[in-house]
Formats: structure tokens, sequence, C-alpha cells
């Protein structure tokens, strides 16, 4: 080992030392504080449950705490000798050999695809004008198992490929199953294709990213043969509600600190996020493999969150896995609404859950398991304050039933009970000011950076966005912390949640759907509010800002929930991001390949009963019979498909299940006998369903 190399491991040493000690030493002195309140005549069982619980909780706060404080730091001075950024080990070892093509795979579950094909194209464009495309191909790894999506999806690549002409830089497969979800489908095309690249950039159906960053993200990766991961962080941008563009403004003001504090200690044990990474192939498929995990779901069976896992499987194998926290041009795309929001927290509940069976298994690195254990934790944090809320209100109901007692024997003078409203006010702001304090840095960083300060609309408006999204947040936190106690304690009677497609587009809460989801967050409020305030009134005062957030649940989700709002806040200059300040090139792009994002090849017209075109209409069904893998189905599979088709023949349309709709256009030899039957009919298909078809039925073939 070099002299170099024995100062950067003493450094990578030395930086996790302090931040762990700061983290551990906070939580000591907090405890202490509240320790202290409960010497009187001994600690009661009851406050031991809350020492406990609070010592876990404010370990977790105090990690985050430190983290962005630390992320302030370096972003103030700009300093980060350890940086991916500013790595180059190529002497550190056998230069790579092998193939040099970069893929970009996009694997997509029932989404939009007129969405998914403009952010490709858009990424590809942004690639042209770098002029570095020719070492990437794109591809669609699709699991969608709705038949006018799968339909759809064909239609729109075929459309993009005869576009961008020859070689064909494009490709597409649908699974025929859906087996280990988005896991299953990376490690399909690694085993299919995965030969051919030496990276992959791994993507997620709303990612976009920048040509810049695409190539600068090889770059990193050819300068370091020894890293197998680099995360770039996203950016949620494109949602208009005023509850997606308070995201949008905290995860790009605060999360500039949080990810440079994450660099800071994790330095080459860092995370994977699941997309918007580049990822060294022949490692990746080496080694993350996932096993199924002994039991039934929801604890047992496939790893839902594999993103953890598979980061902490190639630092198990010696690779270095690193958070590009400098390197800007990536974005993602957030729920537009609380509810959707508490909906994708309920399917990453489950498979997050899942890593506490991970924690102590054997092999994994130390900084790894921290990993699994935060990801517990993350959800796990929800039940936790719930019960330490409800043991303290049940402590000061208890502590409210006893009369003082101010003359004791032949004492002439009384002897005043002792309190502790110094020591339980001090924990109190100690715990708002880890909550609180990185939001006031963000600010000062701002300051201190005039241009920054400038991409968020100025220092004032940036400040009255602070306050406002603060607000909101307040609002917003008991009520996600009662969805997240129920995923959880739902988990924890082993009700499985499946993996449903995600709703990402732009909508607004209507008052049934916010009456039916938070009816019971107001009950809560209610009967929890009359009971602290008529037996515990001093509690209850304590206990406000919770009982706000659960009464208000109903308005505060329909009213965040509205475009005209966040469209409104963005006029007056409140919860700008740099995104919307000066609109990125890729962004750009992908707004104009929305806007005339047309129709795809063969069809008149997108959307419903597109599966069968691709049944009647010539040039559908030679592309959708091309792309159907070379399997004759069995006599039982056979008897089952003619009698579809003489449900079809004789219901229509509408009575056919998705299911069943996927099951006619699956087989090649089924697919043939329904449309030469439908052909052969005295009654072909209506002009309206294959207008064109003849004269677009070539296209495919040229």
């Amino acid at each position: 080992m070099t002299s170099d190399s024995r100062i950067g491991v003493m450094g990578h040493h030395y930086r996790r030392i302090l931040f762990f000690l700061l983290v551990l030493l906070t939580t000591l002195g907090a405890m202490s504080l509240l320790s202290v309140a409960f010497q009187d005549g001994g600690t009661r069982p009851h406050e031991l449950v809350m020492l406990g619980l609070y010592a876990i909780l404010t370990l977790w706060i105090s990690a985050s705490f430190w983290t962005a404080t630390i992320g302030f730091a370096m972003l103030v001075t700009g300093r980060d000798h350890y940086a991916i950024a500013n790595a180059d080990t190529r002497g550190a070892g056998a230069a790579p050999s092998g193939p040099f093509k970069t893929a970009l795979v996009m694997p997509v579950y029932n989404e939009d695809p007129v969405r998914v094909f403009a952010g490709l194209r858009a990424m590809w464009q942004s690639l042209v004008e770098t002029g570095q495309q020719d070492g990437f191909e794109v591809f669609v790894v699709s699991d969608t198992r709705d038949p006018d999506i799968w339909v759809e999806e064909e239609l729109l690549w075929r459309r993009w490929a005869k576009e961008m002409g020859h070689p064909a830089r494009v490709f597409y497969r649908n699974r025929v199953e859906n087996t280990s979800r988005k896991s299953g489908n990376i490690a399909d095309f690694c085993r299919r294709w995965g030969g051919r690249y030496r990276y992959m950039i791994v993507l997620d159906a709303d990612s976009i990213m920048a040509g810049e960053t695409l190539v600068e993200m090889v770059a990193r990766m050819e300068r370091n043969p020894k890293v197998a991961l680099i995360q770039v962080p996203p950016v949620p941008v494109n949602r208009s509600s005023l509850f997606s563009r308070m995201l949008q403004f905290a995860g790009s003001l605060y999360g500039r600190m949080f990810t440079a504090g994450l660099s800071y200690w994790q330095l080459g044990t860092s995370n994977f996020w699941g997309h918007n990474a580049i990822i060294r192939v022949k490692p990746f498929a080496d080694h993350c493999g996932l096993p199924k995990l002994p039991g039934r779901e929801p604890f047992g069976g496939e790893i839902l969150s594999h993103d953890f896992v598979e980061a902490a499987l190639l630092r198990r194998a010696g690779w270095r896995v690193w958070l590009a926290y400098d390197l800007g041009g990536s974005y993602e795309e957030i729920p537009p609404t609380l509810i959707d929001y508490a909906k994708r927290d309920r399917r990453w509940c489950q498979g997050n859950l899942q890593h506490s069976r991970l924690v102590f298994a054997r092999g994994f690195k130390p900084l790894s398991r921290i990993h699994f254990a935060m990801g517990v934790m993350s959800y796990m944090a929800s039940p936790l304050w719930l019960i330490f809320l409800v043991v303290t209100g049940v402590a000061a109901y208890f502590q409210s039933l006893v009369e003082p007692v101010y003359f004791f024997g032949n004492n002439i003078l009384p002897v005043w009970p002792e309190t502790y409203t110094v020591e339980m006010t001090t924990v109190l702001w100690v715990t708002l000011t880890m909550l609180f304090l990185p939001k006031i840095l963000a600010l000062v960083l701002l300051a201190a950076k005039p241009a920054l300060s400038r991409q968020f609309g100025g220092l004032v408006r940036a400040t009255l966005s602070v306050l406002t999204e603060s607000l909101f947040s307040v609002l917003l936190a008991p009520v996600l912390m009662l969805f997240q106690s129920k995923f959880v304690l739902a988990i924890l009677l082993r009700q499985n949640v499946g993996w449903p497609a995600q709703q990402r587009g732009d909508h607004q809460t209507g008052f049934a759907e916010a009456f039916g989801t938070h009816l019971s967050h107001t009950l809560i409020a209610v009967v929890v509010g009359f009971l602290s305030y008529q037996y515990v009134p001093s509690f209850f005062w304590w206990f406000t800002p919770v009982l706000a957030g659960l009464a208000l649940s109903i308005p505060v989700s329909m009213i965040t929930s509205r475009v005209w709002l966040g469209q409104l806040a963005r006029r007056a200059g409140i919860f700008l991001t740099p995104e919307e300040t000066a609109q990125p090139r890729v962004l750009h792009l992908l707004e104009q390949n929305l806007e005339r994002a047309g129709t795809p090849l063969c069809t008149t017209a997108t959307g419903g009963d597109l599966w069968y075109r691709a049944v009647v209409d010539p040039c559908a069904y030679a592309l959708h019979a091309s792309m159907l893998p070379d399997e004759t189905p069995n006599r039982r599979r056979r008897h089952y498909l003619e009698g579809l088709i003489f449900q079809l023949q004789d219901e229509g349309l509408g009575s056919l299940k998705p299911n069943e709709k996927r099951a006619l256009v699956s087989h090649r030899d089924g697919l043939f006998e329904l449309h030469t039957l439908l052909w052969a009919a005295a009654q072909p298909p209506s002009p309206g369903q294959i207008a064109g078809a003849a004269a677009s039925s070539g296209a495919i073939h040229q």
C-alpha cells in the first residue's frame, strides 16, 4: 500500500469516527437531560420505556442532523478531497478490458408509454448534443401486464427506432413472466444482453438525466476501475401541485446538504437508490443475485427493496459504491398528492422492513448493516414516535392524579414539590433544534452563495418558502406518522401489499377521497384532544401541533393537491427551484417531446383497445407477432385460447378481462388464428379500427 493510500484509509476512518462520535455524544446528552427529570423517587417502568424510546429516536434524529450539518460545512467550503470526483485510481490495478458501450436500461411496469418514451428521447437528444451518443444504447425492458399499454409500448418503440435510422440503438422486450419484479427485470437484462456492455445506467420510468451527466458518469467509472456503482442523487422536478412543489423545493434545497453529508461519512460504502445510477455490469451480474428470504411474505419471499441489498453485496465482494453528490443533471418526478405519497410509502415500507433480517446476516460490511438498519428505521420511527406520545400522555394523566403534600411531620415551612420544567423544556428544544436547524443552515448557505440564492428566487423568497414549507411539514408530519404506523402494523400482521403501479401525473384529491382516507385521522384528533383537554389540560397544549395536523388532515390534503395553488405560488416566487428558474436543456427537450408526442406507429389514435388493434390492424399485428417468443402453447392452453376467441366473438370486447386479453395476444399461434379468423369473418373489423392499416402495414418493414 502506498503512502497516499494509507493516508486515504486513515482519512476515511477519521471521518466515520468523527461522525458517529458526534451522533453518540448528542444522543447521550439528550438522554441525560431526560433522565434527570425521571430520577425523583426512582425510575418507574413507564419512564424506562420513555427513556428507551427517546434514546432510539434521538439517535435517529441526531444522525440526520449531523449529516446535514457536515454537508452544510462541505458545501460552504467547497472542499472534499475524498470525493469520487477527485479520485483517479487507474494505476491501482490492471486496466479494464472488455466492451466499452453503456446501456441505458429503463425497466417499466404498466407506466404511461408516452411519458416513458418522451423521457428517453430527451435523454438521447441530450446525448447527441454532447457528440458522445455512439457509446450508448437504450433498452426498454418491460414487465407491463396491461395489454393495451403493452401494445402501445411496442408501437412507440418501433416508431422511435424507425426515426433513429440504422443501426438501431434502442431495443425493447416484454417479459413473459413478471418474476422478482424490478430486480428480476434487471437480472434478465444482465443474463441476455449484459455481456455486450461494460456499464449500465439504471433508470426509473420518471427518470431524466442530462447527456453531460451520463458522459461524466462513464468517465468517472473509467477513472476508477475498483468502483462498481456510482449513485447520482435525483432532484425532484416537473410536478405542479402545491404538495409536490413543496417537496421539490425541500429536496432541491435541503437535499444538497444531506447528500453531501452522506458522502462525507459513507465514502466508498455508499448506497444504491434503485435508479439514476451507473453500474459495472460484470461484478453486478457476478455478485448481486438476490436470494429468497426464508418464510412467507411479507417478511419472507422475494426481496422487494433490492437496491440496498445489491449495494451491500457489491461491497461484500470488495467493490466500492460511491455517491456523486456534486454531479447535477439527474432528475425524477414525485407523487403529486399526500395520498399518492402515502401509497408509495406503503410499497416501500414492506421492502425496507425486510432488511431487518439482513442486519445480522453473514459477510456484510459494518456500514452496510447500518444502511439496512437506517432503512428499517425510516419506517419504524413513526410507530416509535406514536408509542412515545401515547406513553407520555398516559404518564401525564397519572401524574395529574397525584396530590402534592406540602407539610411533612413537624415541619413548619412547606416543602415544595420538585419540578423539572426546565429539563423537559430543554429536551423539547434540543429535539426541535435538531429537526429545524438544517433548514436554517440551508438559508445560511444561500446567503453565503448569492448566485445559488438567485436560483431559488432570492433570499427573501427562499426564506418565505422555508417558513411556509416548515408550517406544512408540521401539519403533515402527524398524518404521515399515522399512515406509516398503520403500514408497519399491517406488515407485522403479515398482510402483503404486492407491487402496484404508481400514479405519477398531476391530479387533485376530491372531497370523497380525502374524507374516506383521513376520516380516521380526524376522529383520532377529536377524541384524543377532548380526553387530554378534559383530564390533562397542561399536556393538551403541548400536544396541540400534533392534534392540529390530524384535525385538519382532510382540508390540508385537498388544498395541497391543488395544481392552481402550486402555479400561483410559482408566479409569486414561492418554492422556486433552480430547475424552474432556469429550465435545464434536457427538461426542455422532455417538454417538447410530450407536446408533439403524436400517435404511435400503425394506429390513428392512442389509448383504449390498442391490444385489439394488434389483432386486426395488419401493421400492428405484424409488429406484435414478431416480438412474441417462439413457443407453441400446449393443448390445455390452446383450448383455453379457443374458448376466449369464442367468447370474444359471442360477447364482444367488453366481456374480456385484462388478463384474458393479454393471453390472447401472448402466443404467436393463437394470435395468428384470431387474426385470420376475424379477417375471414362475414363482417370483418370496422373501417374505423383498421383505417389506414393497409397503407401503414409496410411501415414496419421499411
